[in-house]
C-alpha cells in the first residue's frame, strides 16, 4: 500500500498568475491630510527552509513569537543575522535553481514577519473611510494575513501591492502577518544580473482612505513648443478640481485648460505646485509640462532631439541590498548631475518610486522599465520562454500595469521598457500594445525587438564602435520600420574594475549622427556588500553553488559610492559645453552642447600655466548661449614672464551661483589649450663609469660589476630595475567568455607574459656610458625583446635610454612597455603630467595637465578586485623617494607597496600587504582598457604592439 500527500495551501508559490486579492494598480502619492502609518521598523521573524514547514497558526491573533528573531523592515534577511539566515546568492542570468517552468526547489527559504501595531492617536473612526495596506517590494512572493485573515498573495517583486483592509482594523492589537518566499513562478520572471536576496524590502505603509477620498489619477500635461503653451488635464477616478495657482488654473478633473508656461526638461526641470482635491481628500501635484514624440526617425521633447547621456542603475547599498533610504537615492541624482549625467534607465525594474520623484526635481530623462527578465532560458535557446507562453501573459500584464500606473505622473519618465534580455514573444507584444493603448504620450522600448516591432526606438547593447558607425550612417539594414527609427545604446561602456575604455571615442559617433541618440552605461554601482574579512563581497564569496564571480562589481562608483575613475572620465566626456580653439592665437570657440539650457547659468575663467604652475588667471566673457549655438571668444594677452617653459591656457566653465545639485564654482567643463612646448631633459654624457672589485660607479650612481644591475642613485637604494612588460589584468583584459573579439588577457597568460625571464648577455663599461645587453622572453616560446640599458651622466644626474627590438613573431600586444624598480623608502609622491586621478590610452580624457600631489596609498584605485590601477598618464617628471624622475618622452607613472605579480594574485583589497618596498613603474606605452568584460575591447588604435622602441629617463637625487 502506497500513500500519496499534496499541498495545496502553498500552491500559490508555483502558480503562474500574479496572485489573488490585490487592489488594481494606481498612481503613487502622498497624500496631504488623509492619515498614513509606516509600518517599516523591527518586525518578528522565523526562517524555515521550505514554503510547507510551518503552519499558518503565525498569522493568528495572540500567536506567541517570543522566541522569534527580529529583522529590520525594509530589509532582506540574507543580509541580516551575521550569516544565521542564509546568503546572499549572485549570479548574472543562470537562475540558480533547476529550470522547469513554473516550479521551484522544495529547499525554499521561507520567512514568516509579524509586525504588532495600534492605530495612532487621531487615527478616523474606523467607520470614516477605509484603509488601504501597501507593500512597495517584496521579494520573492508574498502572503499577507491581517488579524487572522488572509487577504491574498502576490509577485512582481518590484512593483508595489495594495490591500483594503479597513473593515479588519482594530484600534490596537493589530497582527500584521507576512510570509515570504524566496522562489515562486514570479522568480522566472525576475532574472536581473543581481544578488537574489528576498525579503520585505520596501516600505510598508497603512493608509487611511477617507470617503471620498482619490481613487486613482492621472496627470496629462503636455507642451506646444512652438507658442509655448501648456495644456493640462487631469483626469480622475473621483470628481474633484485641480487648481495651479502660479498658472491662475483652478477647473474640474477631465477639464482641459491651455495657459503660457515653462517647459519641464531635463535641464530645466521647472515643476508646477498644483493640487487635486476631491470631496474627502487633497492631493499635491508636481506637474512638468512636456511632450515625448518620435517625429522625422528621432525622440523629440518640446521639438527638439535629445541625446541621451545616461547610466543604467540597479538600486544597491553595500549594506541593505536593495532597501535604499531617500537620502541615499538623492545622494545618486546628485552624483549624477555633478557628473554630467542627464539620463538613467532604472535597469531592470522599476525603482522606489520616491527616485522619480527625485530625477522630477532635478532633472533626470528616465527609461523606466518593467520588472521582467528571464534571461536563463537563453540556455536553452529560450525554450519554455514565459514571454512567449500565453499562460504566463496575465502576469506580464499585471506587471506592466503595476509599473505605468504607479509611475504615469512623472514628468522625467519619458519611454516605458518592457522589461530587459527575454528574447522576443506574444507576451511581450500583449506588454506592448497595453502600454501604447493606455498612454500615449510616451514611447516604448525594448532592447531585444531587434526588428522593432513591438518598440518605438532600435535599441542595442555593447555595439561596437564600427557597428555603431555603420547604424548612425543608415547603412545597419534591418527592417524597413527599424531602419526609420532613432538608434540608442541602452547599454554600453561596461563599467567592471578599470573602465571603461573608448567612451570618447563612442561620444564623437553620437555627436556626429543624428540617428544615434546616446545611450546608458552599465552601470551605476558596484554590488559589493559589505564583508568584516574581505572588505567588499562578490559573487562566490558566500559559497555559492552557481555565481559570475566579480561580473556584479559594473558600476561608475564603488559599493560606498565614491566616484570611480570611470565616472570622472565620463563627465569630461560627455560634459554639455565643449571648449576649443588655437593656444598661441589666443582664440577660443565655445559650443553650447546643451539640448535646452543656454549657458546663463555658468561663469568662465580662465588661467595661465607655466611648467604646470599658475601664473595668472582671470574671468572669461563667454555670451550666454542658446542649446547649440557657438562663440569666438579671445583670451587675454600671456601673462608677462609667463614663459621659459611648458605653458598652456586652462579655459573652465564653473556654475556661476548655487543650484539645487552643485555649490557656485563647481567645475562643469575644461579644456587646455598648449601655448609653448616643453624643453626636453637632456644630460651631457661627461662621466665615464669607473669599476672596481664589486661595483662601478658612474655620476651619482652605482651598479652592481658582474651583472650591471643599478644599486644606488645619490644614496638612494634601488632594486630591480629592469624591462617590464606585465600588468595585473583588468576586468577588460581578461574579458567574457562569450566575446568574439581575441581576450588579451588570456592571451598573455598562455605566452608567458607574467613570467617572463631576463637573460644577461653583455655588461660593457665604454668611455662615456655603461651599456647592459638582455634578452627578455618567456619560457617554452622563441618571442623574445631584446633590450639595451644605456646609462649616461654628467656627474650629477644619470640618463637611462631603453631601446628595445622585438624578435620573433609577436601576435600579441603588450600589456605595458617600461621598467620596474624598487625604492625601500617611499611615501610622499609629487608629478607634473596628467592628473590628479588615473588614466590610460583610452581613458584619459579626464586627465588634467598640471602638478599634483599624493601619497603613495592614495595613489592606488580600489577596485573591488584588485587589478592594474593607479597610471598616472603624459607624466613629466616625478618625485618620491628621494629621487627625481624626467621622462624622454612623457611617461606612465605608477607606485605601489606590492609587485603586479601579487596584485594579479589577489581576490580582495584585504589580499593585498604593503611591503617594505614601494615598486614603481615608469612606462614608455600601456595596453588600451576597452570594455571587453562585456562590451568590445580597445580600439586598434590603443594597442601596444610589440614593435621597436627607445626611451629614455633622467634621474637625480631630491636629498
Amino acid at each position: 500500500m502506497s500513500f500519496r500527500t499534496t499541498s495545496t495551501s502553498v500552491d500559490y508559490v508555483e502558480d503562474v498568475s500574479p496572485g489573488s486579492g490585490a487592489l488594481p494598480p494606481r498612481a503613487w502619492y502622498a497624500s496631504s491630510d488623509a492619515r498614513s502609518l509606516s509600518l517599516n521598523g523591527s518586525w518578528r521573524f522565523r526562517l524555515s527552509p521550505t514554503v510547507d514547514a510551518e503552519d499558518d497558526s503565525f498569522a493568528e491573533p495572540g500567536f506567541d513569537a517570543d522566541g522569534w528573531a527580529e529583522v529590520a523592515v525594509p530589509g532582506h534577511w540574507v543580509l541580516q543575522g551575521d550569516g544565521a539566515f542564509g546568503a546572499p546568492i549572485y549570479t548574472n542570468h543562470l537562475y540558480p535553481f533547476p529550470v522547469d517552468p513554473p516550479r521551484v526547489p522544495t529547499e525554499n527559504p521561507t520567512g514568516d514577519h509579524l509586525r504588532f501595531f495600534d492605530l495612532p492617536e487621531g487615527w478616523p473612526a474606523l467607520s470614516e473611510g477605509g484603509a488601504v495596506l501597501r507593500f512597495d517590494g517584496v521579494e520573492s512572493c508574498a502572503r499577507v494575513w491581517l488579524n487572522g485573515t488572509d487577504i491574498g498573495e502576490f509577485k512582481g517583486s518590484r512593483l508595489p501591492h495594495e490591500f483594503a483592509v479597513g473593515h479588519l482594523l482594530k484600534p490596537s492589537g493589530n497582527v500584521l502577518a507576512v510570509r515570504v518566499h524566496q522562489w515562486s513562478a514570479g522568480s522566472y520572471l525576475e532574472d536581473q544580473d543581481q544578488w537574489w536576496l528576498p525579503g520585505i524590502f520596501r516600505d510598508v505603509t497603512l493608509l487611511h482612505r477617507p470617503a471620498g477620498s482619490v481613487l486613482d489619477f492621472f496627470v496629462h500635461a503636455s507642451y506646444d513648443h512652438v507658442g509655448g503653451l501648456g495644456t493640462l488635464r487631469v483626469d480622475s477616478d473621483v470628481d474633484g478640481r485641480v487648481t495651479v495657482p502660479a498658472l491662475d488654473i483652478d477647473v474640474a478633473t477631465g477639464e482641459p485648460v491651455t495657459v503660457a508656461v515653462e517647459p519641464w526638461t531635463a535641464e530645466t526641470p521647472r515643476l508646477y505646485d498644483g493640487e487635486l482635491v476631491t470631496e474627502g481628500e487633497r492631493v499635491p501635484l508636481r506637474i512638468g509640462f512636456r511632450t515625448v514624440v518620435l517625429e522625422d526617425g528621432l525622440i523629440k521633447v518640446n521639438g527638439r532631439a535629445i541625446l541621451f547621456k545616461g547610466v543604467n542603475r540597479h538600486e544597491w547599498h553595500p549594506e541593505r541590498g536593495r532597501a535604499l533610504d531617500l537620502e541615499t537615492m538623492r545622494e545618486d541624482v546628485l552624483l549624477m548631475k555633478r557628473h554630467n549625467l542627464n539620463a538613467v534607465r532604472t535597469s531592470h525594474y522599476p525603482p522606489h518610486p520616491a527616485f522619480l520623484d527625485l530625477c522630477d526635481e532635478y532633472g533626470l530623462w528616465v527609461i523606466d522599465e518593467c520588472d521582467l527578465e528571464t534571461h536563463g532560458f537563453t540556455e536553452q535557446n529560450w525554450r519554455d520562454n514565459p514571454v512567449d507562453d500565453e499562460r504566463w501573459t496575465p502576469a506580464l500584464l499585471d506587471r506592466a500595469a503595476r509599473m505605468v500606473e504607479r509611475d504615469k505622473n512623472h514628468p522625467s519618465v519619458v519611454m516605458w521598457s518592457l522589461g530587459n534580455e527575454c528574447g522576443t514573444g506574444r507576451g511581450l507584444t500583449a506588454m506592448a500594445e497595453w502600454i501604447h493603448g493606455r498612454d500615449g504620450s510616451r514611447l516604448v522600448h525594448y532592447e531585444g525587438d531587434w526588428d522593432c516591432r513591438d518598440t518605438d526606438v532600435y535599441s542595442r547593447m555593447y555595439a561596437d564602435h564600427a557597428e555603431t558607425e555603420r547604424i548612425g550612417q543608415g547603412l545597419d539594414g534591418g527592417t524597413q520600420k527599424r531602419r526609420g527609427l532613432p538608434f540608442i545604446q541602452c547599454e554600453y561602456g561596461h563599467a567592471m574594475g578599470n573602465g571603461p575604455g573608448g567612451l570618447a571615442d563612442y561620444q564623437r559617433l553620437f555627436e556626429a549622427h543624428d540617428r544615434i541618440q546616446g545611450g546608458f552605461i552599465w552601470e551605476w554601482i558596484d554590488h559589493g556588500v559589505t564583508h568584516a574579512e574581505l572588505g567588499f563581497a562578490y559573487g562566490g564569496d558566500f559559497g555559492e553553488e552557481l555565481h559570475d564571480g566579480n561580473f556584479v562589481c559594473d558600476g561608475l562608483v564603488f559599493p560606498d559610492r565614491r566616484p570611480s575613475p570611470g565616472l570622472v572620465e565620463f563627465k569630461k566626456v560627455i560634459e554639455p559645453v565643449r571648449i576649443e580653439g588655437d593656444g598661441v592665437a589666443g582664440t577660443v570657440r565655445v559650443r553650447n552642447a546643451h539640448d535646452f539650457a543656454d549657458l546663463s547659468s555658468l561663469a568662465f575663467e580662465w588661467s595661465y600655466q607655466v611648467d604646470g604652475e599658475t601664473v595668472e588667471s582671470g574671468p572669461l566673457a563667454v555670451p550666454a548661449l542658446a542649446a547649440g549655438e557657438s562663440a569666438e571668444v579671445k583670451l587675454p594677452q600671456p601673462p608677462a614672464g609667463g614663459s621659459g617653459g611648458e605653458a598652456q591656457w586652462t579655459v573652465r566653465a564653473l556654475l556661476a551661483e548655487d543650484t539645487g545639485w552643485g555649490r557656485k564654482g563647481h567645475q562643469v567643463a575644461w579644456a587646455q589649450l598648449p601655448v609653448l612646448e616643453r624643453p626636453l631633459p637632456s644630460v651631457a654624457p661627461s662621466d665615464r663609469p669607473t669599476a672596481s672589485e664589486k661595483l662601478i660607479t658612474l655620476g651619482p650612481a652605482s651598479f652592481d660589476v658582474r651583472t650591471g644591475a643599478l644599486k644606488t642613485i645619490g644614496g638612494v637604494d634601488v632594486t630591480g630595475l629592469r624591462l617590464d612588460v606585465w600588468r595585473a589584468p583588468t576586468d577588460n583584459d581578461a574579458g567574457a567568455a562569450w566575446q568574439p573579439d581575441l581576450r588579451y588577457g588570456l592571451l598573455w597568460r598562455k605566452y608567458g607574459l607574467h613570467r617572463m625571464r631576463h637573460r644577461l648577455d653583455a655588461v660593457e663599461a665604454g668611455e662615456d656610458a655603461l651599456t647592459v645587453r638582455t634578452r627578455v622572453a618567456p619560457a617554452a616560446w622563441e618571442i623574445g625583446l631584446n633590450t639595451v640599458y644605456r646609462w649616461t651622466s654628467d656627474g650629477t644626474r644619470l640618463k637611462l635610454t631603453v631601446s628595445v627590438t622585438p624578435d620573433g613573431d609577436w601576435t600579441v600586444p603588450l600589456p605595458r612597455l617600461g621598467i620596474r624598480f624598487g625604492l625601500s623608502s617611499a611615501d610622499a609622491v609629487q608629478w607634473y603630467g596628467g592628473g590628479p586621478g588615473e588614466g590610460y590610452p583610452d581613458t584619459k580624457s579626464a586627465s588634467m595637465l598640471g602638478r599634483w600631489h599624493a601619497s603613495v596609498d592614495e595613489l592606488q584605485t580600489p577596485y573591488v578586485r584588485p587589478q592594474e590601477n593607479g597610471a598616472r598618464p603624459d607624466v613629466r617628471w616625478a618625485e618620491l623617494g628621494g629621487l627625481r624622475i624626467d621622462g624622454d618622452p612623457e611617461f606612465w607613472f605608477t607606485a605601489r607597496r606590492w609587485t603586479s605579480e601579487q596584485l594579479d594574485a589577489a581576490e580582495h583589497l584585504t589580499d593585498l600587504e604593503a611591503g617594505d618596498t614601494v615598486w614603481v613603474n615608469l612606462d614608455h606605452g600601456q595596453m588600451g582598457i576597452g570594455s571587453q568584460s562585456c562590451g568590445p575591447g580597445a580600439l586598434p588604435q590603443y594597442h601596444l604592439l610589440a614593435r621597436p622602441a627607445e626611451f629614455s629617463f633622467v634621474f637625480s637625487a631630491t636629498r
